[in-house]
């Protein structure tokens, strides 16, 4: 029989799963995967002052994640070089919060927790708050998906429609913000963006429609928790890398079953 901290985790995994699979389709859509690093990787910056400040490491994280994803937001805007750009901000941002945290002595011996994620130590707090953020930004997307995917397949045409593509780029980093925040306990800050790309990219050579893409990704993100904790529990490894590690594999035999 499984115990209750496993089965905390578990329930944990899958909330974020259920909002990764459209997150992440997005993300892969947009081709966003620095922007998304550099989201995440500000959360240590945020896990430093929220130790430093004696303040949730929730809202600390959250309060980083949401100044880092709008000023990536207005760069890409910009449209000079975002590749260089983005790259240059996303291992800035974790040098920034490592040096940061150097100088809380009690992050320290947390250190690789906040890296690579500590599942197995989420509460009944942790778990709560992880399943009403995680339904917030899913009702979120499902309010605005017809006008975020229009967006990210021709801006023109969004904008002939009435659709401002600024505010739904920007409603998307306050998301990809939300759930960065909500995951830094679960999966850490430097796996948080493959959790979101890997299901997704997973699913893509197997779904005809984005919708199907995107429950496919949530799918393939939910049996990456489940076999991930399964062999860390089993196997004695990482959790988090674990479940990351399963998720590449599911991308592999995607391709044996690519859709020609």
């Amino acid at each position: 029989m499984l115990d209750d901290f496993f089965i905390r985790a578990l329930l944990a995994g899958l909330g974020l799963a259920l909002v990764a699979g459209p997150l992440g389709s997005f993300v892969v859509w947009r081709r966003m995967a620095y922007f998304g690093d550099s989201t995440a990787h500000a959360a240590i910056l945020g896990v430093a002052l929220s130790l430093a400040f004696n303040l949730s490491i929730y809202a600390g994280t959250l309060l980083v994640a949401l100044v880092m994803a709008v000023v990536v937001t207005a760069l890409v805007s910009r449209g000079q070089a975002m590749d260089t750009v983005l790259g240059v901000l996303a291992h800035s941002a974790l040098a920034f919060g490592l040096v940061a945290i150097s100088f809380v002595p009690s992050a320290r011996a947390d250190l690789n927790s906040y890296l690579f994620g500590d599942i197995l130590t989420v509460g009944m707090a942790d778990l709560t708050l992880i399943w009403i953020g995680a339904l917030l930004v899913l009702g979120v997307l499902m309010w605005r998906w017809q006008n975020l995917l229009t967006a990210t397949l021709n801006e023109e045409l969004a904008m002939a429609a009435g659709i401002n593509p600024r505010f739904e780029r920007l409603l998307l980093s306050i998301a990809l913000a939300v759930v960065v925040a909500l995951s830094i306990r679960v999966i850490g800050s430097l796996l948080i963006s493959a959790m979101l790309i890997v299901p997704a990219a997973a699913a893509r050579a197997l779904a005809p429609t984005p919708e199907r893409m995107a429950a496919n990704a949530s799918l393939i993100a939910g049996l990456s928790v489940m076999l991930g904790l399964l062999s860390s529990l089993h196997l004695d490894t990482p959790a988090g890398p674990s479940i990351v590690a399963v998720a590449a594999i599911f991308f592999g035999i995607s391709f044996v079953f690519r859709r020609g």
